[in-house]
């Protein structure tokens, strides 16, 4: 694949995460949901942190009943969409943030043997 082509496919797929964040936001599709629908075998360092971001999103459920917390977690939610959505990168801060905690996303990967494995273990869930 030549580099124009791998950089329009992490464009499209940034634009599929953006919809699946903003559904969630809205509240037409649950994290889970969202995380499964999370498109397979796309490297990229802004989805991969969107990724974590839903994940915390979810985790974040008892926190997020002070509504000060909850809107703050939704409006960061929101930008990285809107990040997302136009194709742009998440600010490397953003990224780094996440990656202080987390060395990649257990993201779909159907191309190597680890990736089928996360596969199968996400059916599993």
């Amino acid at each position: 694949m030549e580099k124009n082509e791998k950089d329009l496919s992490v464009i499209k797929a940034r634009k599929l995460v953006s919809e699946l964040i903003f559904k969630v936001l809205t509240k037409t599709l649950c994290v889970r949901e969202a995380i499964k629908l999370f498109p397979p075998d796309i490297s990229d360092l802004s989805i991969e942190c969107a990724w974590h971001a839903l994940v915390h999103y979810e985790a974040d459920e008892d926190y997020r009943a002070n509504q000060e917390y909850a809107t703050e977690q939704d409006e960061y939610l929101e930008m990285i969409g809107f990040l997302l959505r136009d194709g742009n990168n998440i600010p490397r801060n953003i990224i780094s943030g996440y990656y202080k905690y987390y060395d990649m996303a257990p993201m779909p990967n159907s191309k190597t043997l680890w990736g089928w494995f996360r596969g199968l273990f996400r059916l599993t869930i």
